[in-house]
Formats: C-alpha cells, structure tokens, sequence
C-alpha cells in the first residue's frame, strides 16, 4: 500500500464494492477511504471506487494480508497511519485471518476510538453489495440504484459493431465493458456520457438472438448523432424497458427498437421533470 499521508487521523476500512449509501455514511466520517481490495470487486471494480467520492484513498491487497491475525492487522494499521486516532467500520467488518476479527474486536484492539455503524437499509431493503448486484442481476434496476444513492454506471472503450444499426435500423456506438457486473440482459433508457457531454440514450446489452448471436454492449444516443468516437465512454442506466428476446424479421425489430426509443424519451423526461 502506498500511504496517501502520514498525518491521516481518520479512516474508514471496507471493501467499499459499489460505494453505495452505506459506504458513503461510512466515508463522511472520514479522512481517507483504505480499501481491502479483494480483486473481486465487480460493481466499482478497483481504483474506480475513487471516482465517487473526494476523499483520498488506499488500497490493501486482500492476498497478501489474509495470513495477518487480528493483532498484526492491527499493528499494520498504526504503522501505516502513525497519527490515526479513529477507525470507522460497518457492523458486519471482519477482519483478520479466517475473518476471525469482528468489529467489536477492533475496538478492543486499537487503543483509539473505533466507531461501528449499524446496518442501513433503503425502502426497507439492507444496504449490501451482495443485494445489489443481485437486483441488477435480476433486472430490479429500480432497487439497485435506491440502494446505490445513484444510477449505476459502467465505462467502456468503443469497438466496432456490426455495422447493421447504421445501415438498417439506429445508429449505435458499441462498447466492450471489462469487470463490471452488468445488469440483466435487455433494454434500458439512461444516459451515454463522452468527454464532458453527456446524452440521453437507449441502451441494449445481451446477446443478438435476431442477428449475430453475438454478446454486445451498445447505445443509441436519442438527440444527436456524432461520428467515430474514442477514449472511455460511460453508461448510465436510469431505467429497465425490457427483456432481451429474438425477432422474427429485421421489419419487427425494426418497430421494436423505435417503439424502445420511444418509451425511453417518455421515461427520461419524466425523469427530468
């Protein structure tokens, strides 16, 4: 781990996956984030994370401190934080090797002050990365971003497409998205950002059952039509139109994917207003 600054008195610890609302009340208690980044991470996948929030941020590899007993985690703290004074954890922080260290055994470990937060829920529903990516697993995109504190959003580098939509239905930018839990297969309205423009879109990820066959990852943007583009795009899904499903004619599809764009200017306008 790279010490961010020695003089941190503050930190929050977690895996942080999803930087969700109970993240966050985690972090507004802060100084610094330390995350322990088990390279499983799939809703923020690693330095990502930083990209929602302002505080400095460090990372500890779950594989190579996983043999640390509860003491050592301890001890490995202080020596990276000399001046830290308190430690904000979940309730449901383990730590330590075979997680055999609580929250509670934090406290009774480091000699300054560690506060734990009981569990948050959202319209009822507890705040874990685990729900979240089940809901968006299961197309409940709604619950999802409730759970978030915002939409959710995955980033891409632009690739060729088939070429189809531009000569015979919409034209779309194609994105291959490496790391992320992507939400269930189908069709959303949301937002395409590029650079610093963004615009409202229709987005579709699965597989091409009426074309190809092939998986993809495309969006269509609703008010402007721009020409090759490069660089990291970023997809915002703000609503679940549909399931992906086959057609029987390239006429039906057609009539779909303008019957798609349609419900989608209606949802992000309502959104809007």
């Amino acid at each position: 781990m790279i010490r961010i600054d020695n003089n941190i008195r503050r930190i929050a610890i977690g895996s942080f996956d999803g930087m969700h609302v109970a993240h966050q009340e985690l972090i507004r208690r802060a100084e610094a984030v330390t995350v322990i980044e088990r390279q499983l991470g799939s809703l923020t996948p690693g330095f990502k994370r930083s990209w929602y929030t302002d505080r400095p941020m460090d990372f500890y590899c779950f594989e190579k401190i996983r043999g640390l007993s509860a003491e050592a985690f301890v001890e490995l703290l202080k020596r990276d934080y000399p001046r830290l004074e308190k430690i904000i954890v979940g309730y449901d922080f383990r730590f330590g090797r075979g997680r055999d260290g609580s929250a509670e055994t934090l406290r009774e470990l480091f000699e300054g002050e560690v506060e734990i937060l009981p569990e948050i829920r959202v319209e009822g529903i507890p705040v874990h990365a685990r729900t979240i990516r089940r809901l968006l697993q299961e197309g409940e995109l709604k619950s999802a971003n409730a759970l978030l504190g915002r939409r959710y959003t995955v980033d891409g580098e632009p690739v060729p497409g088939q070429g189809l939509g531009r000569r015979e239905f919409v034209p779309t930018i194609n994105l291959r998205v490496k790391g992320y839990q992507l939400p269930a297969e189908g069709v959303y309205a949301g937002y395409t950002r590029i650079g610093s423009e963004r615009f409202p879109s229709v987005i579709f990820l699965g597989y091409r059952h009426s074309t190809d066959g092939s998986f993809a990852v495309e969006t269509h943007l609703l008010d402007r039509r721009i020409g090759p583009v490069s660089g990291r795009i970023f997809l915002e899904f703000a609503e679940y139109l549909r399931p992906n499903r086959r057609f029987d004619t390239p006429q039906v599809l057609k009539e779909q994917i303008y019957a798609d764009i349609e419900e989608a200017m209606e949802k992000l306008e309502k959104i809007r207003n």
